[in-house]
């Protein structure tokens, strides 16, 4: 077990240790944080990629971790603690250096299980929101209570240091849609937070948690938004509590499209989140910086790998080829695999290339066909390999046909890939165009990755940013930036400009 946690010392001993970086404090608490901190969102146990790159980051001047008990089903909570105890082990790093946060709140994967065992048993938790199939989400202080001592030993931890309700909206989303009428939803999504932070408080005097938080993706909403999470409802709700509460730590998204936390009014007194975050001396932390949603579109905020696009021919074509061999396959290969029927079809429908490849115009940008690759095309032809490859192992026609489509596949989606990457690599170039024109300090040379740090690392009230690190290059990338001098100002006008974005 893991001892001690976050000290005031102990992290600015860190933050002295990597001076050619800048901290800052995290809302009140007399903790210095880097400005990226290491969002372990896709990052898991077992992965050497995952583990090398947190290595890296909390030994270069990275000393906020930021997980969740759902992501990777506990996974990466798991790789948090054991990268933090090898380190301590060989003494790189040490507890109270490092600024530990985690989430509850989603029942997927195992705590769905689990919350579907106590129902039958009869012991279901109390105020579950029931979401969809496979989704429920709770926030009651028997669910917080079991979720935290499992995070711990996930952890490896005795205390954690911040503990934050995720997502708690989740309830407003089921009410509206069960037509429950706002007032009286809002009403009760308040009373069951206000229970929520009752019991983190008991934790703070146990010893488990040092402080608590919400980490809530309609914190920037309009007002008016059926599922809008009111900051200073909520802060008035910690002060009602105790006036030395442990409500310190808020978490939103934001990024170069989605401005709204400076940019609207969405707080009683005309004030905008952010603004009311500084009134309360509370710590902020922004998530997704990098991957913004413009309307429904996805876009990643990174350069483009600038690639000679495909000409026409050459891509229909390729195209062809990728149809003819899975062609091959059905015709040639299947009959004389003896499967049943029903398997057969099975297996075809894993074969999928040449079916995204004839529509690959209907995916409209290069992070939404890159998204289509990579979680579904490549997953299901990889199923298929690992299917005919065990159930003929010697047969070497099927290794032949495996090769050659792998091969034919692979061609085919590059080129599709050049050519979305042509109209991309503009649409980067103009976005670094019009943020360096915006701000002062924000008119310097890096990736889009950078600059989108930079503008919110720069901006006052703002502590720090979650960067998905999941790679060493990815670490490697912010931390150039993080060594760049920057000003922190207030900068409201430049996130108006920011907002006027253009994005074709």
């Amino acid at each position: 077990m893991i001892a001690g946690y976050a000290t005031i010392s102990g992290t600015h001993t860190y933050a002295e240790k990597h001076s050619m970086l800048q901290y800052l404090e995290l809302g009140k608490s007399g903790l210095w944080t880097s400005q990226a901190g290491f969002g372990c969102y896709r990052v898991s146990a077992g992965i050497k990629a995952h583990e090398r790159a947190l290595h890296r980051a909390l030994t270069k001047g990275v000393n906020l971790i930021d997980t969740s008990a759902n992501y990777a089903d506990g996974g990466s909570e798991e790789l948090v603690g054991n990268v933090l105890q090898q380190l301590m082990v060989e003494e790189r790093i040490a507890r109270n250096q490092v600024v530990v946060v985690s989430k509850v709140g989603y029942l997927q994967g195992q705590n769905y299980a689990l919350s579907e065992k106590r129902k039958q048993s009869g012991r279901p938790f109390p105020d579950l929101v029931p979401y969809t199939k496979g989704l429920a989400h709770c926030i009651h202080p028997d669910f917080l209570k079991d979720q935290l001592t499992r995070s711990l030993q996930r952890l490896k931890m005795g205390t954690l240091d911040g503990y934050l309700l995720h997502n708690p909206e989740y309830y407003l989303g089921w009410a509206h849609k069960k037509g429950i009428e706002l007032k009286t939803a809002r009403k009760e999504y308040y009373r069951r937070i206000r229970l929520a932070f009752e019991h983190l408080e008991a934790e703070v005097a146990k010893g488990r948690i040092r402080f608590y938080g919400i980490s809530s993706n309609t914190f920037p909403a309009t007002a008016d938004d059926p599922q809008f999470t009111c900051l200073t409802t909520i802060w008035k709700i910690a002060e009602s509590m105790n006036s030395k509460h442990h409500f310190q730590l808020i978490q939103f998204p934001m990024n170069l499209l989605e401005t709204g936390a400076v940019t609207d009014i969405n707080q009683p007194g005309d004030r905008s989140l952010l603004a009311v975050a500084r009134h309360c001396g509370l710590g902020v932390l922004i998530n997704r910086p990098l991957n913004a949603f413009d309307g429904r579109r996805l876009m990643r905020l990174a350069d483009i790998a600038s690639k000679q696009p495909c000409d026409a021919k050459e891509l229909d074509q390729r195209i062809t080829a990728v149809v003819e061999s899975e062609t091959q396959f059905t015709d040639t290969i299947l009959p004389g695999l003896g499967l049943p029927t029903d398997l057969g079809h099975r297996l075809q429908k894993h074969l999928l290339g040449g079916q995204v490849l004839q529509q690959w115009q209907r995916f409209a940008t290069y992070h939404r066909w890159q998204e289509i690759v990579a979680e579904y095309v490549w997953p299901h032809v990889k199923r298929a390999f690992q299917f005919l490859e065990q159930s003929a192992s010697q047969n070497t026609k099927i290794s032949a046909w495996i090769a050659s489509y792998r091969q034919v596949l692979t061609a085919a989606l590059e080129a599709v890939t050049s050519v979305y990457a042509k109209a991309a690599i503009q649409q980067v170039d103009s976005i670094k165009k019009q943020v360096r024109s915006a701000g002062p300090d924000w008119d310097q040379e890096g990736s889009l990755s950078q600059l989108a740090v930079r503008v919110l690392r720069t901006t006052a009230g703002i502590t720090t940013v979650l960067v998905g690190m999941r790679q060493d290059r990815y670490v490697d990338d912010i931390l150039q930036e993080l060594a760049r001098p920057a000003k922190i100002r207030k900068r409201w006008d430049s996130w108006s400009q920011l907002r006027a974005i253009q994005i074709d």
